[in-house]
């Protein structure tokens, strides 16, 4: 019997008509409202009538059937009116051999394995998945023709899916939103390309872009990058106007760098973590780089030698974890070099912590209050006082660059782009840095242990920016003074 395949009745938008073309990977990304999964839905479920093939529906984590585009797929068959499937409640076959099957990745990677005889795997919501889950995809589907396809609105810049699949054709995807190879379509595809955007879903965007924040109605609407969380010190608009400041005309002079060129150096803890470093002259971070590799001693050597490649005055490590225990492999680096170095400890509170006493003046504070608080006052402890320092220099050059408000140069932060090696790595680190509440009043980030549990990476450059942000205490020095040469004109 032969299938009717009503094609006239599935409505593409132009953008994904690229989806007809085969490729070994077909990734289409995007905000709410860009019509991706159904139009791959449907463009699925006509090649399964057309050519019997076997298609498994994925994502990272699937619970239930309900975690799957199983509706999606049984709305669209009765929608489109299509003829021979059978539904079953975790699969749907057709009478020519066709058939769909579910699946999640991460506690099935055997059975994922043993799937290489299918024709296509749907990754929807590929957002969420791991570089193991990556890793164990890629070189399963080994059939003549067979291809994976991907659906998801980017997470973290610095996610899995996009260091695979977006990043490295970031600069072809950056003139029109679509690239394309001999393996490879990748579509960016936002509402703005969707012809077919149902009333009602642009008024719900029309009002979130009322009342999200630019960096919220961004990501939902127009697919950018996630690397903002909820309560995160930095906004990404903040990081936006710091990279390369110092290069923008009206600010050459003002960012002359001068002072103490300080080193900051997180070292790994272990796991999947990594060594941060960081370089700071004057007010622009010179250089920021990350080994994922390496022991603590190893890393050590890393960031030492680099110290003292470029000249450093003082080099800064986290003292608090495994790294406390590297201060004589420090002294011996700098044994008989101009290199001061410093142990950083950023769980000093109370009367323990950098500049205790000192009276702390917020951004945009009033200095003149009856009773000023002092650092010890406001912060939980040395992580916070210099997160919260490093924040307000970017809300400084924020002010700044996107407002044409005047600010003391002092008080802003630039990030040099030829020296950060990875720099939407640092954007989704800096980024994501949140507040914690407690109790206290006092001013707390939140630790590593706790923003591991809520998925998000070890902060080791952004960690090490921090520390660099530390300077040494200077002596006022008073020479002898000649009265003689002194005018009271």
């Amino acid at each position: 019997m032969r299938w009717f395949v009503p094609l006239l009745k599935i409505q593409i938008p132009e953008k994904l008509e690229l989806l007809l073309e085969p490729k070994k990977f077909k990734v289409i990304y995007g905000g709410r409202g860009s019509g991706k999964s159904m139009t791959v839905a449907d463009l699925l479920l006509m090649r399964v009538i057309s050519e019997g093939i076997k298609v498994a529906c994925m994502r990272e984590m699937m619970n239930s059937i309900d975690d799957s585009v199983h509706a999606l797929l049984c709305s669209e068959i009765d929608r489109l009116g299509l003829e021979g499937f059978t539904i079953q409640a975790n699969a749907i076959y057709h009478a020519n051999g066709g058939e769909i099957k579910y699946k999640g990745v991460a506690r099935n990677s055997e059975s994922v394995k043993s799937m290489h005889g299918f024709d296509v795997f749907w990754i929807e919501e590929a957002a969420t998945l791991s570089k193991r889950s990556i890793d164990v995809l890629l070189p399963t589907l080994r059939k003549e023709g067979s291809e994976m396809w991907f659906t998801f609105n980017p997470g973290s810049s610095a996610d899995p899916i996009s260091l695979e699949f977006l990043k490295p054709f970031e600069h072809g995807l950056q003139k029109n939103g679509v690239y394309s190879d001999d393996l490879h379509t990748i579509i960016r595809c936002n509402y703005t390309d969707n012809p077919f955007l149902p009333l009602n879903l642009n008024a719900l965007r029309l009002n979130h872009k009322k009342t999200k924040s630019k960096a919220d109605y961004d990501h939902t609407w127009m697919g950018e990058y996630n690397d903002h969380v909820e309560n995160s010190i930095i906004p990404t608009e903040w990081f936006d106007a710091a990279i390369d400041a110092h290069k923008l005309d009206r600010l050459k002079t003002v960012f002359k760098p001068h002072g103490a060129r300080v080193v900051g150096f997180d070292p790994m803890d272990g796991g999947n973590d990594a060594h941060g470093y960081a370089q700071r002259h004057g007010s622009i971070i010179e250089r920021v780089l990350c080994k994922d590799d390496g022991e603590i001693d190893v890393g050590m050597d890393w960031a030492t030698n680099l110290a003292l490649a470029n000249k450093a005055d003082w080099f800064v490590w986290d003292g608090d974890g495994i790294g406390s225990g590297a201060k004589r492999q420090v002294s011996d680096a700098f044994s008989g070099t101009r290199c001061k170095f410093n142990i950083f400890k950023g769980s000093l509170s109370g009367s323990g912590q950098d500049n205790a006493d000192k009276v702390y003046i917020p951004v945009d504070g009033d200095s003149e209050q009856d009773k000023p608080d002092t650092y010890a006052e406001t912060f939980k402890n040395n992580r916070a006082q210099y997160y919260i320092k490093l924040a307000d220099m970017f809300y400084a050059t924020y002010r700044c660059v996107a407002k044409g408000q005047y600010v003391d140069p002092a008080d802003m932060i630039s990030l040099d782009s030829d020296g950060i090696e990875e720099i939407e790595r640092l954007r989704s680190e800096l980024c994501r840095i949140p507040r914690k509440d407690n109790n206290t009043a006092l001013a707390q980030i939140m630790s590593k242990i706790d923003m591991k549990k809520l998925g998000i990476s070890s902060p080791n450059m952004a960690d090490a920016i921090m520390m660099c942000i530390w300077g040494p205490k200077t002596k006022a020095s008073w020479g002898k003074l000649n009265y003689e040469k002194v005018s009271v004109a």
